[in-house]
C-alpha cells in the first residue's frame, strides 16, 4: 500500500514539474490557502485585464496589431451575421431564394452580405499574419507554448468558420466547393472511409457526419448552418477569452504587436 502511495506521489510530482503542466497550470495545484486565492484571482473569467501593461504594448508596430484586428473583425462578423440571420432560412427550398431577396429586395441587404463576406476573408488573412508574426519572433517559446497551441486552435476554428459559411448561399459554387471539401475529409487517415489505415466505413466516417448523409443536401445545409452560426462562434469566443487571459498571465504581449 505504501509502495503504491509512493509511486502515485512520485508520478504526481513528475507531472507537476513537466514543461507541459507548468505551461498550462502556471501556479500548480492549489494545496495552500494562498495558492487557492491565486487560483481564484487568476481565473479566466475574473482576471482578463492585466495589472500592468508594458509600454510597447500600447503602440502600433510594424506588424499592425494583427491579433487585435482579428478580434475586431470577429466582432464585426458577429454583428453582420446576426443581421443576415433575420433574412435567411436554412432549407434547400428557400436558401438560394433568400440570398437573392437579400441582394435585390432587402434594403442594404447586398451591402451587409458583401460586408460579411469580405470581412471573413480579411479575418482569415489577419489571423494567418498574426500567427506568422508569433512564429517569426519566437513568441511561442516558454512560458507561452500553451498559448501558441490555443492560437493554432483559433486558426483552425477561423478556417472552419469560413468553410461552413461557404455552403449557405446554396448556389452551384457553394454546392461543389463543399462536395470537394468533404470528399477530401473522407480521404483523411483513420477517420475517412477512403483514407489510408481507415477504421470506419462509409456510413460512419467524418464525411458522413459532416454531411449528415452521403451527399450534400438538406442535412448538410442545416448542420453547416448550426456550426457556422452557433457552435463554432461560441468555441472561438471561449478560446479567444482564454488566449487573451494567457497573454496577460504570461506577462503581457511578447515582442511587437
Amino acid at each position: 500500500m505504501k509502495r503504491r502511495q509512493g509511486i502515485r506521489d512520485g508520478l504526481q510530482e513528475a507531472i507537476g514539474r513537466s514543461q507541459v503542466w507548468r505551461s498550462i497550470f502556471r501556479q500548480g495545484l492549489p494545496d495552500t490557502p494562498r495558492g487557492q486565492i491565486l487560483t481564484m484571482v487568476s481565473n479566466v473569467f475574473l482576471h482578463l485585464h492585466p495589472p500592468m501593461v508594458r509600454r510597447h504594448g500600447l503602440r502600433m508596430r510594424y506588424t499592425w496589431c494583427m491579433g487585435g484586428i482579428s478580434l475586431f473583425l470577429f466582432l464585426l462578423l458577429t454583428l453582420s451575421g446576426v443581421l443576415l440571420m433575420f433574412y435567411y432560412r436554412p432549407t434547400v427550398e428557400h436558401a438560394y431564394g433568400d440570398m437573392k431577396d437579400l441582394e435585390f429586395a432587402v434594403s442594404l441587404g447586398l451591402f451587409w452580405r458583401n460586408f460579411h463576406r469580405w470581412t471573413a476573408h480579411a479575418m482569415v488573412l489577419t489571423v494567418i499574419f498574426h500567427m506568422a508574426r508569433v512564429f517569426l519572433t519566437g513568441s511561442y517559446r516558454p512560458p507561452r507554448e500553451f498559448n501558441w497551441v490555443v492560437g493554432v486552435i483559433l486558426l483552425v476554428l477561423t478556417l472552419l468558420l469560413s468553410f461552413t459559411g461557404y455552403l449557405l448561399p446554396w448556389d452551384q459554387l457553394a454546392f461543389w466547393a463543399i462536395t470537394v471539401g468533404t470528399n477530401m475529409a473522407g480521404a483523411v487517415p483513420l477517420l475517412g472511409a477512403e483514407g489510408p489505415l481507415s477504421v470506419v466505413d462509409v456510413g460512419s466516417d467524418v464525411r458522413f457526419y459532416l454531411l449528415g448523409g452521403k451527399a450534400v443536401g438538406q442535412n448538410a445545409l442545416l448542420r453547416f448552418y448550426v456550426l457556422h452560426c452557433v457552435g463554432l462562434p461560441l468555441l472561438a469566443a471561449i478560446f479567444m477569452a482564454v488566449h487573451f487571459w494567457r497573454i496577460r498571465k504570461d506577462g503581457g504581449i511578447s515582442g511587437p504587436l
